[in-house]
């Protein structure tokens, strides 16, 4: 678990909700860059189903650190698939992550009663 579950206990209202707005920032922002990944990582599978019938002799250009470096099929293809291989790895670490956070976000949320305005308004409708 995170160190905001193992510290000592908040010891006012203020602190339990600091405590839960900072998890749902977390989440926020794991949620923004596992997009970004997945983004990446449909672009380098859409490279790579483009690369994989050609000649492996073609001239194909490649973008390393802003240049823009004339290779062929055959040297570039094996990288792009690997670079896509590390990022399935990368975005399924971050979905783990991210579903952790949010089980510990919901552990906190029910042990505090916290509820969002949406659901204190439902709960004053019925």
């Amino acid at each position: 678990m995170s160190a905001i579950t193992t510290a000592e206990e908040p010891k006012n209202e203020q602190e339990v909700l600091g405590t839960y707005r900072q998890m749902q920032s977390e989440m926020q922002g794991l949620v923004q860059n596992l997009t970004k990944m997945e983004m990446e990582r449909n672009e380098h599978r859409l490279v790579e189903e483009t690369l994989t019938p050609l000649d492996p002799d073609r001239r194909a250009f490649r973008l390393v650190g802003g240049v823009l470096v004339e290779r062929t099929v055959r040297e570039v293809l094996p990288t792009v698939k690997e670079h896509r291989g590390n990022l399935d790895i990368f975005v399924q670490n971050l979905k783990e992550k991210l579903d952790s956070k949010q089980k510990e976000a919901a552990a906190w949320k029910a042990k505090y009663n916290i509820k969002t305005q949406e659901e204190a308004e439902a709960a004053n409708r019925q």
